[in-house]
C-alpha cells in the first residue's frame, strides 16, 4: 500500500520549506562524508595517498555536479506532474528519467575508466601520486552508474515531495562506508590492503547498495512513485524533453565545479600561505552553501508542485518566503562568521599566524554577503521549479564568467591589492549577482514556461482517468 505524502500545494509554506529543507541539508552534509571518511584513512599511507584523493576530488565533484544537474530535469517534471495529480505521467517520467541518466553514466564510465590515467597527468600528478590516482579514479568511474542511479532516485522523491527516505538510506551508507574503508585500505584477515583503491571501492559498494534499495522502492510503489516494465521502454519524445531540461541545469552545476577549479588556480599563484587561508575561507563558504541548496532543492520541488497545481501566486510567495528566510538565516551565521573569524580561521590552523591573519580576512570580506548567497540560490531554485533552467544556467555563467573570476583577476592582478582582491571579488559578486536573480525573477517571466504541455505522440496515448489530469488538460 502506497504511503501518504505531504501536500505541497496547501496549508502552511514555511511548514512545506523545512519539511523538505531539513532532511536535505542534512543528506548533504552526509554526502560530504565519504571524502571526509575517505581522507581519514588514506591518511594512514602517507602523503602520496592523501594527494592522490586530493587531486581526484575536483573530477568527482564535477561527475556529482553533472549527474545533480541531468537529475533536476526528473525533478521538475515528476514535481509538476504530481501537482497536477497526474500519477501516470509520474511514473512515465521517472522510469524515462532513470533510463536516460544510467545511459550517460554508463558512456561516462567507459570513458572514464579508459582516460582516468590522461585526466591526472592533466591534472599535473606527481610520479609518486599518479598511479594512485588513476587507480582511485578508475575504480570511482566504474561505480559511476550507481551514482547517478542514486541521485536520481533522490531526486526523483524529492520531486514528489519526500526528503525523508533518501536522508535515512544516506545515513546508512555513510556508517557502512567508514567501516569499508579501513577494512579494504588496510586490509584484515583475508581481506587484502588494497590502498587508495580500497577506499574508492568501498564508496562503490556503499552507493551500488543505496541505489538498490532506491530501485527497489521505486519499483514497490509504496513512495509515491511506481516503476512498471511498460515504462521502462526507451520513449524518444520525453527523453529528449528531460534532456532539454537536464542539460542547462547540468552546465549551471558544472560550471560551479569548474569555477572552484579556476580559483584556485589563481589563488594558488599567490603563493602557499595565501592557498591555504583561502582554503579554510572556503570551507566556511561551504557550510553556507549546504543549507542554502538544501532550500534551493526544497524550493524547486514546492514551486514545481504548484505551477502543476495551477496555483502561480503560491509558488511565488514560496519564492519570495524562502529566499527571505535564506537572507535572514545566512546572514545571521554571517554575523557571527565576522564576529568570530580569528578563532575560527585558529582551529584549522593554530600554529600559522600568517595564514590565520590572511584567513581572517578573507573571512570577514566574505561573511556579511553569505546571506545573498543564501537568497540567490533559492531564486535559482525556483526558476529550475519552474522550467526556466536555462535562465538559471545563464544566472551562473554570468556569476562566474562575468563577475567572480574576471574580478578576481583584475583586482588581484591590476590595482595592488593582491590576494585581498580576490577576496572582494566574492561579495561584489554576491552583490550583483543576488540583484540579477531577484530583477529577473520580479519580472515574472518565468510564469509563462509550460514544460509539461503534452507532445503530439503523447497526447495521443493519453487517457482520461477519474481524479486524474491528464497531459491535454494542462495546455
Amino acid at each position: 500500500m502506497a504511503r501518504a505524502l505531504p501536500s505541497l500545494t496547501s496549508g502552511s509554506i514555511v511548514r512545506a520549506l523545512l519539511r523538505l529543507a531539513v532532511p536535505i541539508v542534512f543528506a548533504n552534509l552526509l554526502q560530504t562524508a565519504y571524502q571526509l571518511i575517505d581522507t581519514f584513512w588514506v591518511g594512514r599511507l602517507g602523503a602520496a595517498a592523501v594527494a592522490a584523493v586530493s587531486l581526484s576530488f575536483p573530477v568527482i565533484f564535477f561527475l556529482i555536479s553533472l549527474g545533480l544537474g541531468l537529475a533536476l530535469a526528473g525533478t521538475i517534471l515528476v514535481a509538476q506532474y504530481q501537482g497536477a495529480g497526474n500519477t501516470r505521467a509520474v511514473n512515465e517520467v521517472s522510469a524515462q528519467a532513470l533510463i536516460g541518466v544510467v545511459l550517460i553514466s554508463l558512456v561516462l564510465a567507459v570513458a572514464g575508466f579508459i582516460g582516468a590515467p590522461h585526466i591526472v597527468a592533466f591534472l599535473g600528478a606527481a610520479a609518486d601520486v599518479l598511479p594512485l590516482a588513476s587507480q582511485y579514479l578508475q575504480v570511482s568511474f566504474v561505480g559511476l552508474p550507481f551514482l547517478f542511479a542514486y541521485v536520481i532516485f533522490q531526486s526523483l522523491m524529492r520531486g514528489v515531495g519526500d526528503a525523508r527516505t533518501p536522508l535515512i538510506i544516506v545515513t546508512g551508507t555513510v556508517v557502512l562506508n567508514f567501516v569499508l574503508d579501513p577494512l579494504f585500505i588496510l586490509g584484515y584477515g583475508p581481506v587484502p590492503a588494497m590502498g587508495v583503491s580500497g577506499a574508492a571501492l568501498a564508496t562503490v559498494i556503499t552507493q551500488g547498495l543505496a541505489a538498490l534499495v532506491g530501485l527497489a522502492m521505486l519499483f514497490s510503489g509504496r513512495y509515491g512513485i511506481r516503476l512498471r516494465p511498460r515504462y521502462l521502454r526507451p520513449d524518444p519524445a520525453l527523453l529528449w524533453r528531460l534532456l532539454k531540461l537536464g542539460l542547462p541545469a547540468a552546465v549551471e552545476q558544472s560550471t560551479r565545479a569548474l569555477g572552484l577549479m579556476l580559483m584556485t588556480i589563481l589563488v594558488a599563484g599567490f603563493g602557499t600561505v595565501t592557498l591555504a587561508a583561502y582554503g579554510i575561507g572556503t570551507r566556511m563558504l561551504s557550510f553556507v552553501i549546504i543549507p542554502a541548496l538544501g532550500l534551493s532543492q526544497a524550493t524547486s520541488a514546492l514551486v514545481g508542485q504548484n505551477i502543476g497545481a495551477g496555483e502561480i501566486g503560491r509558488a511565488e510567495r514560496t519564492a519570495w518566503l524562502s529566499a527571505v528566510i535564506a537572507l535572514l538565516a545566512l546572514s545571521a551565521f554571517g554575523v557571527a562568521g565576522f564576529m568570530f573569524a580569528r578563532p575560527i580561521v585558529t582551529l584549522f590552523v593554530p600554529d600559522a599566524p600568517d595564514v590565520i591573519d590572511k584567513g581572517t580576512l578573507f573571512v570577514r570580506i566574505t561573511a556579511l554577503t553569505y546571506g545573498l548567497i543564501g537568497a540567490q540560490q533559492v531564486i535559482t531554485g525556483a526558476f529550475r521549479g519552474s522550467g526556466n533552467t536555462l535562465v538559471a544556467m545563464a544566472i551562473a555563467l554570468v556569476s562566474l564568467w562575468m563577475l567572480q573570476f574576471p574580478l578576481a583577476w583584475v583586482l588581484s592582478n591590476n590595482t595592488g591589492l593582491g590576494e585581498v582582491g580576490i577576496w572582494i571579488a566574492y561579495p561584489i559578486q554576491n552583490v550583483i549577482t543576488a540583484a540579477i536573480a531577484a530583477i529577473w525573477f520580479a519580472r515574472g517571466n518565468w510564469k509563462q514556461q509550460h514544460v509539461i504541455e503534452a507532445s503530439p505522440a503523447e497526447r495521443a496515448v493519453s487517457t482520461y482517468r477519474p481524479g486524474e489530469i491528464t497531459n491535454t488538460t494542462l495546455r
